[in-house]
Order: structure tokens, then C-alpha cells, then sequence
């Protein structure tokens, strides 16, 4: 085992330009008691590399310093340094003495900077700040280890964002807005309760738009504004003016979620940075990280003002480096890449080859998509539609999503949940994971018109995510009944309930990897807003009193998600036994029904056969089954392993806008 990791640690180095693997590429500054040495990769000519067909920036007079401050802001630099040219546009310098507790920046003549790889920052991220990291651990990190997950199919994902989940008064939580809010045991209980095993946190590295000296002035934002790559947002930590808290105690959420069996999975934003002349990367080596047009200017596919450039060999390499870093020095189970389509194919092949000799159970996967137009030919970008090329590597199914709730270019259109037919054979895409099926006629599937994935591990089944609408206000925009004053209250509620149900079981009894948003299993809404990244609490805060108003809810999902735990033949690993086991039922053509059996399943699954029926009708609808006895183990909003009762035959009838499912011992 142990050769066999060593010769796929050599095949992940061999991938790599040898000019970068002969040096420590991202290791700008090494600390020690008697010495700290800097290092930095900047141009050490006066012509800047630019992009093919643009005008190159040009420095006077290329040189670089390095200055030392007593403070992570204000007051002037204590010694400022000369670095000296160690190889073509890299640069080192040495400082002698003990340097702990001070702060440093980089300065080529394009503004200060803590550099592009600063693992340890002051408030605000503007300085870089030395720290010896083995004071940051906290008791016991030596002894952390990786809940294990033997394949992502039996990953439950739980998308969450820390002010959200823990802001409001209703949570009980002290650690409000902090890291330190999910190591506390009230969070912990709820998320086992439920019975997730991996949570995805919103961007969790220091970025650009809360200003970390006024937090008590009200401030928001999700974090995809990226400043320090590596290191922790000090916003989220209890003191951001010390460097070692934000470290600590994103180590100490890691380490308790770790403990309670659930994995931690960071959403990564590699795609671009805040801005562009204040970026460190602009300020350290201007316009080699970013892509360009031909005409010269900045390429913006990320629809943020710029975009990154993965296929150049340093930020290629920054990308992999920084991967490594978080999964080494904090313990971090997988990425979740946005934008993912922004990056080109080999980078991510790249990323994926060197986590799997660290460990192939560290799961990848991102948005099969870019926000624009890239300077970079489509046939080489990490796009959904070129997931065969991506092996291990998952994407969110698009496909899925729209055939449930509606497209994602209007809010108010719904689709098979406001029991509209029409989009059968997208959902059925989706159910089978986004692999070749022979049941499923791609010509009829909204977006995509041939199969995306390799193996049902590479697609995201979900319905919504922090992105758009949360499904509650989506349901309310796109239903009128929902929202209409002449229904009483109650009955909008339960039909609210009922198709958030059946929402739901369509991606937990599906193929792939299913992902929910926090706070989906209390009923939370966001007022229809449809991008809530900067909102404030009383938009985007979960309301803890819902687990009260609508225990049958949370009750629903935590059974939900433990019928998939429980029954493996939900959690199938490669695309033939997919096709070999679940095999689609006849309900007829545009009947906004979608029936499916997994058979066969003889040393799977202590089920033998099973049955699912989605009925997105609101009125109840007959269904012909393969002969046989069954018992009911989901009927009309109530979970049930042991059975809620015994069918005989050939035909059940299912109650309106829900799911309907039967097993066989």
C-alpha cells in the first residue's frame, strides 16, 4: 500500500513543470526562532509577461522589498529589506533575529501586499503576519483524523454559511456568526440529528468586503470575494486582530465536526479575486495570473470583473499548492470549486491526480459553469458538459434541479413540483446520476442531450442551493396556490409541506450525491430575495422556532436521509450498476409522474426489490407496479422502515403531490 501511494505521489509530481517542482514555489516566508526567510515569485525583468495578443505591462525599474511592522495595520514599517534575485522572477532575502508576532509585506512598486500564498494575516488581511504554526494547533490535532466515507454516493452534503446557521437568538448558540458556533454541542446534535455527514461551508479564506475592524457595525457578505487564499477569514473568528485566532479556532470546527463523524468540505473561488489592481496577485506579479482578450482586455468570466488564468503554470500550481495546504494543515475533507468551468480541464485533472496519493476519498466537485464569456477556447474549460473528461470529479446537475423546480432564468416558472408535465425525462436524467441509461431519451431532457457523467459520483443531486432562490421561496413564487389569500392558512402550509417533501425524496432516493441546503429541514424562506450574498440577518438567518412550527418537517428529512443511509441501493457506485438495478416504470407521457424500481438487489441491499413513485399531481393517481406483495415504507408524507402497511397486486394508488415508496423482502 505504502509503495503503491508513493509511485501515484510520483505521477502527481511528474504532471508538473519541472522548473516548479525544483523549487518551493509558494513558500514565501519560513519562519524560524533564529531566522525567517522570504521568498516571492516576481518578474525580475522590466517586461511583465502578458497574454497573446495584449499589451504587456511594464516596470521601471523591476525591484522588490520586504517590510517589517510591529502591527497588522497602521504605523510605518520598523525595517524594510531588499530582496535579491535568486533565478529567473523569483526573489529571497533572509532576516536574522526572532521575528514572532511581527507583520510583513511585499512591495515590487505596485503597492504593498502580504504576497499571494500568506498563511498567517493581520485585521483585514493587508499584512502578512508571522506566526510559528505549531501554536496554532489546538489539544489533540495530532490525533485528528477523517471520518471515513467509503464512496461520495454516501455522502449527505449540507451546504451552510456560519452567520446564517448561527446569527439568530432562536439558535441558542454563543458563538454567533463564528467558527466556533459548530463546535458547540447544540450544533453538533442538530446536524447528527439530522444525519448529514459532510457539511460544505460558504468561502471560509479571508476576503475583501466586511471590514474586520467594525464588526459591530452591521456588515454582510458570503465571501466570494477572495483576498487570502490561505488563511481564515478573521470576521468569522473571535479576535481578527490576532493572527493565531482565526487559525486556532477554524482548526477547533474542524476538529469537532470530525469527531462527530462528519466531514468538512471548503468552497474554494479560484476563479477570480475581489479586484484587480488591489489583488495580490495583480500587486506581486502584474497581469500574469489573469486571462486577457485579444484586443487586450480583461477576460470576465466569472462575471466579477475578472477572471483567472489556470492554464499558466504558476497559477496552475498556486491552485494545486493551496488545495494541499488546506487539507494538510487543516484537516479539510473536499472542495467544492466555484465557477468551476472558469478553470481549464488539465488543472483540474491535475488537482484531482495529486489529492488522490494524499487520499482518494477527499471529494471534488463545483459548478459546471462559468458567469461569462472566457478567453479561454470552451473545449478545454472544466464545463459540465465535459464531466467524462473530469474523472472523480463532480458537478451539480442543472438538469435535476430545473425538472423539479423550474428554470433558473425565471423564478416564477415552475415545472413538475408545481405539477406542470413536461420534464419527466430531465428528472429521470437526474435520478439515474447523469450516466448513459437506456430508459432515458436524452433528446427530451432540458439542457443536456447526451450523458454527462462517467459514474453517478460525479453528479450533485439537488434541488437548491445558496445560489437563487431557497426552495421555499422559489415553491411560493412559482405556485399560486401557495401564496393565494382565499386558501386558509393551514392548508397553504400543508401543501407548502407536502411538496417540499417530494422535492426532497426525489433527490435522496436518486443516484449521485445528494446536497441539501442548511436550513431547508425548518422550512426556511429568505423573503424572495433571489441573491441574498450580501442581505442582511433578517433575510438570510435560519429561524429556529420552524423546528417547533414544523417538527413533521425535520422529521421527514432526518428519516429521509437515514432510508438512503440504511439502503445502499440508493447509494450504487458505477454507472452499469445503475443500469444493471434501477430500471423506470411506464406512467405514461407527460403525466408529471416519474416511477422507477431498483431490482435484483439479492447481496446489495436487505431489500430485494424496491419501488418508488413521484406523484407531482395534486390529485391522487393509480399506478400499475410488477406483481407482488409489498410493504409501504413512504406514504404520503411519513417515513416508515418497518412498514406503514401491506399492498398486494399490480396497482396502487398514490396520494397527490407526494412520493409513494414499496419494498420487498
Amino acid at each position: 500500500m505504502k509503495i503503491q501511494k508513493l509511485i501515484m505521489a510520483a505521477l502527481a509530481v511528474s504532471i508538473l513543470p519541472q522548473s516548479l517542482v525544483a523549487q518551493n514555489v509558494f513558500n514565501e516566508m519560513l519562519y524560524s526562532k533564529d531566522k525567517t526567510k522570504f521568498a516571492l515569485n516576481a518578474p525580475t525583468s522590466a517586461l511583465v509577461d502578458g497574454v497573446t495578443g495584449a499589451t504587456p505591462q511594464v516596470l521601471d525599474k523591476p525591484t522588490v522589498k520586504i517590510r517589517i511592522y510591529n502591527a497588522g495595520q497602521n504605523g510605518k514599517a520598523v525595517k524594510t529589506i531588499k530582496m535579491k534575485p535568486s533565478g529567473s522572477n523569483r526573489w529571497e532575502a533572509t532576516v536574522k533575529g526572532d521575528l514572532k508576532g511581527k507583520f510583513y509585506t511585499f512591495d515590487i512598486g505596485k503597492g504593498e501586499t502580504p504576497g499571494v500564498f500568506a498563511k498567517a494575516v493581520g485585521v483585514n488581511g493587508n499584512r502578512g503576519a508571522i506566526v510559528d504554526m505549531s501554536e496554532t494547533n489546538p489539544a489533540g490535532w495530532a490525533d485528528d483524523v477523517r471520518p471515513v466515507v467509503k464512496s461520495p454516493a454516501d455522502l449527505v452534503i449540507y451546504e451552510m454559511h456560519w452567520r446564517d446557521f448561527s446569527i439568530d437568538a432562536s439558535s441558542g448558540l454563543e458563538n454567533k456568526g463564528k467558527f466556533l458556533s459548530l463546535t458547540e454541542p447544540k450544533a453538533i446534535a442538530h446536524l447528527k440529528n439530522l444525519g448529514v455527514n459532510a457539511v460544505h461551508i460558504l468561502p471560509s479564506f479571508d476576503y475583501a468586503s466586511v471590514d474586520e475592524t467594525k464588526l459591530s457595525t452591521p456588515q454582510y457578505n458570503w465571501g466570494y470575494d477572495p483576498k487570502n487564499y490561505n488563511v481564515p477569514e478573521g470576521s468569522y473568528s473571535t479576535d481578527p486582530y490576532n493572527p493565531v485566532s482565526r487559525i486556532k479556532e477554524f482548526k477547533e470546527m474542524v476538529q469537532a465536526l470530525h469527531k462527530a463523524g462528519i466531514r468538512v468540505i471548503l468552497d474554494v473561488v479560484y476563479n477570480h479575486t475581489f479586484d484587480i489592481q488591489n489583488s495580490n496577485f495583480q500587486r506581486t506579479y502584474p497581469d500574469y495570473y489573469y486571462r486577457k482578450t485579444a484586443d487586450g482586455k480583461y477576460s470576465d468570466g466569472s462575471g466579477c470583473g475578472n477572471e483567472t488564468a489556470s492554464e499558466k503554470p504558476l497559477m496552475r500550481q498556486f491552485m494545486l499548492e493551496s488545495v494541499k495546504y488546506w487539507i494538510d494543515e487543516y484537516h479539510i475533507d473536499g472542495f467544492r470549486f466555484d465557477l468551476m468551468g472558469v478553470h481549464d480541464i488539465e488543472t483540474m485533472q491535475d488537482i484531482r491526480k495529486t489529492v488522490n496519493a494524499i487520499d482518494p476519498t477527499i471529494y471534488i466537485y463545483g459548478e459546471g459553469w462559468s458567469a461569462g464569456s472566457c478567453a479561454y477556447p470552451s473545449e478545454k474549460l472544466a464545463m459540465k458538459a465535459n464531466t467524462l473528461q473530469l474523472e472523480g470529479i463532480g458537478a451539480f446537475s442543472d438538469d435535476m434541479r430545473d425538472a423539479l423546480r423550474g428554470p433558473f432564468s425565471d423564478d416564477h416558472k415552475g415545472a413538475l413540483l408545481a405539477g406542470i408535465p413536461g420534464e419527466e425525462e430531465s428528472l429521470k436524467f437526474g435520478i439515474v446520476g447523469g450516466i448513459a441509461h437506456p430508459q432515458v431519451d436524452m433528446s427530451k431532457v432540458n439542457y443536456d442531450k447526451k450523458a454527462w457523467t462517467n459514474n453517478p459520483t460525479e453528479q450533485i443531486s439537488y434541488v437548491s442551493c445558496h445560489d437563487d432562490m431557497c426552495l421555499v421561496d422559489r415553491l411560493k413564487a412559482s405556485i399560486p396556490s401557495l401564496t393565494d389569500a382565499s386558501i386558509p392558512e393551514n392548508m397553504r402550509m400543508a401543501e407548502l409541506i407536502r411538496i417540499d417533501e417530494l422535492a426532497q425524496t426525489a433527490v435522496f432516493t436518486s443516484q449521485g450525491v445528494p446536497f441539501i441546503l442548511s436550513g431547508e429541514e425548518m422550512l426556511r424562506d429568505k423573503k424572495g430575495v433571489h441573491n441574498s450574498y450580501n442581505s442582511p440577518d433578517e433575510i438570510n438567518h435560519l429561524d429556529w422556532t420552524n423546528m417547533q412550527k414544523y417538527p413533521q418537517l425535520f422529521t421527514y428529512y432526518k428519516n429521509l436521509i437515514q432510508l438512503r443511509k440504511n439502503h445502499p441501493a440508493f447509494r450504487l457506485a458505477t454507472g452499469d450498476k445503475v443500469r444493471q438495478h434501477l430500471e423506470f416504470l411506464e406512467t405514461g407521457e407527460k403525466s408529471a409522474m416519474v416511477a422507477f424500481q431498483l431490482k435484483d438487489l439479492e447481496g446489495i441491499d436487505s431489500w430485494k426489490k424496491i419501488i418508488v413513485v413521484l406523484n407531482f399531481n395534486k390529485e391522487a393517481k393509480d399506478m400499475a407496479i410488477p406483481e407482488g406483495d409489498y410493504t409501504v415504507a413512504c406514504c404520503n408524507g411519513v417515513i416508515n422502515e418497518e412498514g406503514l402497511g401491506h399492498v398486494s397486486g399490480n396497482q396502487v394508488l398514490v396520494d397527490g403531490q407526494s412520493a409513494l415508496i414499496l419494498y420487498r423482502k
